[in-house]
């Protein structure tokens, strides 16, 4: 995870993920509308997430 990736991640969590497929952008968008929190903390968990690297 890159620093540029967690600032992107705080500014627009959607666009961070855009490399994790549609769906990740997907659900991140749709959290990030219901609220800035819960898109950053989804969008963190994707990009700390090992298995998708």
């Amino acid at each position: 995870m890159s620093f540029w990736r967690v600032l992107l991640a705080i500014f627009f969590p959607p666009l961070s993920v855009i490399g994790r497929g549609c769906g990740s952008v997907l659900i991140v968008f749709l959290l990030w509308l219901c609220g800035w929190v819960p898109g950053v903390i989804a969008a963190l968990v994707i990009l700390n997430n090992p298995k998708n690297n």
